[in-house]
């Protein structure tokens, strides 16, 4: 067999999803990995470099990559004592899979000359990071409808879903740039929050620290005496209530400048990192896999049932690859399948003679 080495120059295309039990998986593929040999890791050995700075894999996988040559420095194979130099390439070739995504379709709201937009849904990136490459709003715009190059003019976490604008070519995706840097933009989100939420406009004024690491946001509250006890940055998010049936609460959020806030006592309803036992029974909801693994800051394991049973599936969907630590896993090791997103979905945006909406969502209301 022939392994075709995948780079991100190659986009993605139709018959690289896999559908099943509701969700968009990609069919593993064979992909070049390449960094460039820094000062920190200049000195050390091709197997103490990859054993100490990628530790996602054993020492004995690095030493038998490098004897069989899917790891290489400079386009050559070398031995595993070998002592990497500043600057030199290093490529990992890999059999990559993506973590898998709701199935729901990046629908297309407005297709104009220099402007798309859609609504993405809730546990698709929106651009290449991480893990993802194909299994994004961009890799799923190429492969179905042949759209490409989009820009994309703000951001949209993965578990958030609604309007995305993207610009169609770096002239226009300058234009929203430099409305931006000139806060002319105004942004509305509707969220789904634990609780009756108060009447009335309700305005938090605090700085937001972002824990990357958490994957969470935490608002600083005032102190009378003026110190502050958290670093972050400043925000400011108008709320209001549009309607509650006693035990949730539809909200409208504007944030004026910054992230966009969690309300104190009324968390998103299906946020388990803000969520506490008192506001709501957390038997009842579901978690993704990384804010999971946030919480008890290692990687959830893949039951060996779902292993088997993805396998069970997909053995003849893909290559099984033997050096491959995820085969025969459709997803990669650490993802337990809940990957439905936040009840936050953005609604508006608009700017200077132009207004972009997207529709509510189903859960947007109550009864």
């Amino acid at each position: 067999m022939e392994i075709v080495w995948q780079t991100p120059a190659h986009p993605a295309q139709k018959q690289d999803f896999i559908f099943h039990n509701g969700k968009r998986h990609v069919r593993p593929y064979y992909f070049e990995f390449v960094s460039h040999v820094n000062k920190r890791w200049e000195g050390k050995t091709i197997v103490d470099l990859f054993a100490q700075e990628f530790r996602g894999r054993s020492r004995d996988y690095y030493e038998s990559a490098v004897k069989c040559g899917r790891i290489q420095v400079d386009g050559e194979n070398v031995p595993v004592s070998y002592i990497v130099k500043r600057c030199q390439k290093i490529s990992h070739f890999l059999h990559r899979h993506e973590p898998p995504v709701m199935a729901w379709d990046v629908d297309i709201l407005q297709n104009e000359p220099d402007v798309l937009t859609v609504c993405k849904p809730a546990s698709v990136p929106v651009h290449p990071c991480g893990q993802y490459r194909k299994n994004t709003v961009l890799g799923i715009l190429q492969a179905e409808y042949g759209l490409a190059p989009l820009y994309p003019i703000h951001r949209l976490d993965r578990l958030v879903s609604g309007l995305l604008i993207m610009a169609k070519n770096p002239a226009k995706a300058d234009i929203f740039r430099q409305h931006i840097e000139a806060g002319l933009l105004q942004k509305q989100y509707v969220a789904k929050v634990a609780g009756v939420f108060p009447e009335g406009e309700q305005v938090v004024d605090a700085n937001v620290d972002y824990n990357a690491r958490e994957g969470r946001s935490t608002a600083e509250v005032g102190i009378s005496n003026g110190d502050t006890t958290l670093k972050g940055k400043a925000a400011c998010t108008k709320f209001t209530r549009i309607s509650t049936d006693g035990t949730h609460s539809i909200v409208l959020c504007e944030p004026i400048t910054g992230r966009t806030h969690q309300f104190t006592g009324h968390p998103i309803a299906n946020d388990m990192l803000y969520l506490s036992d008192n506001v709501v029974d957390r038997s009842t909801l579901g978690t993704t896999a990384d804010r999971a693994a946030a919480l008890s800051g290692s990687s959830p394991e893949t039951s060996c049932e779902n292993h088997n049973e993805e396998y069970k599936y997909c053995s003849e969907d893909f290559i099984i690859d033997p050096m491959c630590t995820h085969c025969p896993s459709l997803a990669p090791n650490g993802y337990d399948g809940h990957e439905e997103g936040l009840w936050l979905h953005c609604v508006r945006y608009s700017g200077p003679e132009w207004v972009y909406e997207c529709p509510y969502p189903d859960w947007a209301s109550v009864s």
